[in-house]
C-alpha cells in the first residue's frame, strides 16, 4: 500500500467538480459545430440533442451508481477491468489517452487559428506553444490549480450561453433588437423541420453525440475529489440537466432566429445572435469564448490523460517512473509526457498546411479521429454497470441511493444508439477516415495487450 505522501490528494471541491463536468462537455462542438449539424437536418437537430442527452443521462447515472461505491481515479477504466475483463480496462485507459491527446492537439491547432482574428500575421504555432507551456505548468502546480483554471474556463462558456439564450428569447418573443417586432417561432417549421430527411437526422446524431465527448471526465476526477460520494452525485445530477438546457436552449434560439438554410451564410450562429441584438464587437466576444473553450479542452486533456497514464503505471503496464509524484502530489512525469504529446499539435500546425487547404480541415481530421476512442468509455460504463449489479444482492440494489433508472433495459437502449451512431459514421463520407483511424488504434492496442499481458492458461 502506498505511503500517504505518495498518494493523489483529494483537493477538488464540489464547486469545481460541477464545473469540470459541465465545462468538459461544452466546447467547440457547440460553439463552432452547431451550424454544420443544423445544415444536416434543420430544426429537427433539437431532437438529436434531446436523444443524445437521454443517452448521456443513462451513461452518467450508470457511472454514478458504480462511483458511489468505488470512487477511484480513472474509475471507468478500473470498472472495465474489475467487471468485464482486464483487456477492456487496458483499451479504455488507452482510448481515453488517445482521445484526449487528439482533442488537445486539435484545440492547440484551433488556438492558433483563433488568435489570427486579432493578429492576422502571427504564426499559428506561437500561441499554441504559449498555451501548452502555460497549461502544463498549471497542472504541475497542483490539482487545485487545474480545478481553478477549469472552473473559470467553464464559467466563461456557461455565462456566454446563458446571455445568448436570454437575449435570443427577448428577440424572438419581444422583438428586442428588431425594433420590437418579435421574430416568432415560424422558422422552426417554415423551411422544413426535417431538412435532410431521416438519413440527415441520423448523420447529425453521430456528430451531436460526439459533441458531448468529455462528460465522463468526472469519472477521472473521482480519486481527487473532496467528499467523493456527495460531490460526484451532486455533480452528475446537476450536470445533465444543465447541459440539456444549455445545448437545447442555445440551439433552439439559433434555429428560431434564423432559417436553417441561411446559417451557412451567416458564419458562427453565436456571433450573429449577439450581433443581431446590437452588441458591437460580437465576433471578438465569441472568438474570445471559443479561445477559452479550446484552452479548456487542452487543460482537461492534460489532466485526464496524465491520470490514465498514472493508472496504467500502477498496473505495471507503463514504467514505474510515471508513478512519481511531486511535492504537490501531482504525477509530474505523466503531465509532462502528455503535454509533449499535445505539443505535437503545434508541430502539425506547421507541417500539415502544406498538405491541406485550410486549418479547419486539419482540425476536423484530428478531432474526428478522437470520436470512436472517446465512445469506448461510454460502452464499458454501460456494460460494467450491468456486471456490477450482478455482484450485489437484491437488497443492496434496492437500498442503493443512486441507482440507474430502468437498468439494465436503459443500458441496452443506450448501447443500441451508440452502435447506431458508429454505423452511420461508417456511411458518412466525412467521418469515414476518422472512424478508420479509431478502429486501427483499438485493434493495434488489443494486439499489444494480447502479446504482452495476456495471462497464460
Amino acid at each position: 500500500m502506498k505511503d500517504d505522501k505518495q498518494k493523489l490528494e483529494r483537493k477538488l471541491s464540489p464547486r469545481q467538480m460541477q464545473m469540470i463536468a459541465l465545462g468538459g462537455t461544452i466546447g467547440v462542438g457547440l460553439f463552432m459545430g452547431s451550424a454544420s449539424t443544423i445544415q444536416w437536418t434543420g430544426p429537427s437537430v433539437l431532437i438529436d440533442y434531446g436523444i443524445a442527452g437521454l443517452i448521456l443521462y443513462i451513461i452518467m447515472r450508470a457511472l454514478g451508481e458504480m462511483m458511489y461505491i468505488h470512487p477511484v481515479t480513472g474509475s471507468f477504466a478500473q470498472y472495465a477491468t474489475n467487471f468485464m475483463h482486464p483487456i477492456f480496462g487496458y483499451l479504455t485507459a488507452w482510448s481515453n489517452i488517445f482521445q484526449w491527446i487528439l482533442i488537445g492537439m486539435s484545440e492547440i491547432i484551433a488556438i492558433g487559428t483563433y488568435c489570427k482574428f486579432w493578429w492576422p500575421n502571427l504564426p499559428g504555432w506561437i500561441p499554441g506553444l504559449v498555451a501548452i507551456v502555460t497549461l502544463c505548468l498549471a497542472n504541475l502546480v497542483s490539482v487545485k490549480s487545474f480545478g481553478d483554471l477549469e472552473y473559470w474556463f467553464a464559467l466563461i462558456k456557461v455565462v456566454t450561453i446563458i446571455v445568448m439564450i436570454i437575449i435570443g428569447l427577448g428577440l424572438i418573443i419581444f422583438g428586442i433588437g428588431n425594433h420590437f417586432h418579435p421574430i416568432g417561432f415560424s422558422n422552426l417549421w417554415k423551411y422544413g423541420f426535417f431538412a435532410g430527411g431521416f438519413k440527415g437526422f441520423l448523420f447529425a446524431l453521430s456528430i451531436v453525440l460526439a459533441s458531448y465527448q468529455g462528460i465522463e471526465l468526472i469519472g477521472v476526477t473521482a480519486g481527487e475529489a473532496q467528499n467523493p460520494r456527495q460531490s460526484l452525485v451532486r455533480a452528475i445530477q446537476s450536470t445533465i440537466g444543465r447541459i440539456l438546457i444549455f445545448y437545447i436552449g442555445a440551439i433552439f434560439v439559433i434555429v428560431t432566429i434564423y432559417p436553417w438554410n441561411k446559417l451557412g451564410e451567416v458564419g458562427s450562429p453565436f456571433v450573429e445572435t449577439f450581433d443581431k441584438i446590437g452588441i458591437t464587437g460580437a465576433a471578438g466576444i465569441i472568438n474570445f469564448v471559443v479561445l477559452t473553450a479550446a484552452l479548456s479542452g487542452s487543460n482537461s486533456g492534460i489532466y485526464s490523460t496524465s491520470r490514465m497514464v498514472y493508472l496504467l503505471a500502477e498496473k505495471k503496464q507503463l514504467p514505474s517512473i510515471f508513478l512519481k509524484l511531486n511535492k504537490h502530489h501531482v504525477p509530474y512525469y505523466p503531465v509532462i509526457a502528455v503535454s509533449f504529446g499535445i505539443f505535437l499539435g503545434v508541430v502539425l500546425n506547421v507541417i500539415l498546411p502544406f498538405f491541406f487547404k485550410s486549418a479547419n480541415e486539419i482540425f476536423v481530421l484530428v478531432y474526428g479521429s478522437s470520436v470512436l476512442p472517446g465512445m469506448v468509455p461510454w460502452f464499458v460504463i454501460l456494460v460494467s454497470q450491468i456486471r456490477f449489479r450482478k455482484t450485489m444482492t437484491p437488497e443492496q440494489i434496492k437500498q442503493h441511493p443512486f441507482k440507474t433508472p430502468f437498468s439494465p433495459y436503459s443500458n441496452y437502449l443506450a448501447l443500441f444508439f451508440l452502435a447506431l451512431t458508429i454505423f452511420f459514421m461508417a456511411l458518412n463520407p466525412e467521418t469515414q477516415i476518422p472512424l478508420i483511424i479509431g478502429v486501427v488504434f483499438l485493434v493495434l492496442m488489443a494486439c499489444i495487450y494480447m502479446v504482452k499481458y495476456r495471462q497464460p492458461k
